[in-house]
């Protein structure tokens, strides 16, 4: 939809400058008088890369969206109100933007998480249903919070991650461009040397051989090939269902990374579904809602079967546990809170393990990175030097 930028007025004589989406100009018009502004005029930005990168909001600006919108609803503003004293906050940006399309949305008869559910480059699946799970709960100024606290803690985990990786990509990126000058200019040189000596060579050394060839016939496919798999993988999620399930299911068995983010995806559903079934909704209702805030289509697949076990009679922790995601030490603890009566509770301390799993295993990733960066390196560097050198230090000693 194109984006105009305008000049209204309200009915105080307020002058608003603001972005937002229409069809037309007639379109802009009426979405403008159903706030109470009357157009002074307005003009359609153009389109291009860098607008289209500017026009969705950073994470610091969904952190502060949140949190706003949090105290406000925590104070009893209704949301309408609480996004219009927001957007009149706002100076120019992808945000101000982003909150005016809300209003319109909602101010046209949709709810909050079908008008977030508009701006899916900006809301994600999980946040949607997060938003409408606050929705059903009546906990909305709760899940608000939360979802600030979430994000804070994604975006102080994503600043910790890249000062960690800041000097392995550094190293990485003087390795592969050494390997590819040593391995196109170097070790051929050395190679024809060696091989001209007439003698057996070893088979580490004929390695190195065929390595160097390689490189030197295919570099330009060592180089593009990672961008093109990348581009074929993106294209093959968004239009395969079944690619997209074994991808997510792949993601979930990579060493160390896989384990993180499934407990990241557990936390999540363990709180929600905590905050859901506190307020009074039905569990399966909570299981419909809160498989969506995974994000991840095999822990989607496997909650809806626990979903229909639910249905066909069986405890919560049974089913649960039936789907091979949740250990047995937390199956028993959701096995006591159903026991109990404190199913809410005792998913909310399964949140809490999680999490703290979840900063022990990154704290350790992060002291290892440095270790294994440095092995890898390390061993590259001596397969090259003992692949030449060690047929060179060969001769010598045979015409000593």
């Amino acid at each position: 939809m194109p984006v105009f930028r305008y000049k209204a007025m309200d009915a105080n004589g307020k002058i608003v400058n603001s972005d937002t989406e229409a069809e037309h100009l007639a379109d802009l018009e009426v979405r403008l008088r159903a706030q109470k502004l009357d157009l002074i005029h307005a003009k359609q930005k153009r389109a291009s890369i860098i607008n289209s990168r500017a026009a969705i909001p950073s994470r610091q600006d969904l952190i502060n969206f949140c949190f706003y919108l949090e105290q406000l609803q925590g104070a009893g503003v209704p949301l309408v109100d609480a996004l219009k004293d927001l957007r009149d906050s706002l100076e120019k940006g992808a945000l101000l933007r982003v909150d005016t399309g809300l209003i319109q949305h909602i101010e046209g008869g949709k709810k909050f998480s079908e008008a977030l559910g508009e701006y899916p480059a900006v809301f994600s699946n999980s946040f949607v249903s997060l938003i409408e799970a606050g929705e059903e709960s009546g906990e909305m100024h709760k899940v608000l919070s939360d979802l600030s606290d979430t994000l804070k803690w994604q975006d102080e985990l994503i600043a910790q991650t890249k000062k960690a990786l800041i000097q392995p990509a550094f190293m990485i990126a003087v390795v592969i461009g050494l390997l590819f000058y040593m391995m196109t200019q170097l070790v051929p040189q050395l190679t024809s040397f060696i091989m001209s000596m007439g003698q057996e060579l070893p088979a580490h050394t004929l390695a190195l051989i065929a390595v160097s060839d390689f490189f030197v016939a295919y570099w330009y496919v060592l180089l593009l090939a990672p961008f093109l798999f990348a581009a074929g993988l993106a294209v093959a999620i968004q239009y395969s269902e079944r690619v997209h399930y074994q991808f997510d299911r792949l993601k979930l068995k990579i060493p160390i990374l896989g384990e993180i983010l499934s407990k990241i995806i557990l936390a999540r559903f363990s709180n929600y579904f905590a905050l859901l079934f506190s307020a009074g909704i039905p569990v399966l209702r909570c299981m419909q809602v809160c498989k969506r805030i995974t994000d991840n289509k095999h822990m989607e697949y496997a909650l809806d079967i626990a979903g229909q076990e639910i249905t066909a009679g069986k405890n919560i922790h049974t089913a649960l546990g039936d789907t091979n995601i949740f250990p047995p030490l937390v199956v028993r603890m959701i096995r006591v809170g159903e026991s109990s009566g404190r199913l809410d509770q005792s998913l909310v301390n399964v949140s809490y393990f999680y999490k703290r799993e979840v900063d022990e295993a990154i704290g350790k990733m992060q002291a290892m990175i440095q270790p294994v960066m440095t092995i890898v390196i390390g061993f590259i560097i001596a397969w090259i030097m003992l692949s030449v050198l060690g047929p060179l230090y060969d001769l010598i000693g045979t015409v000593g």
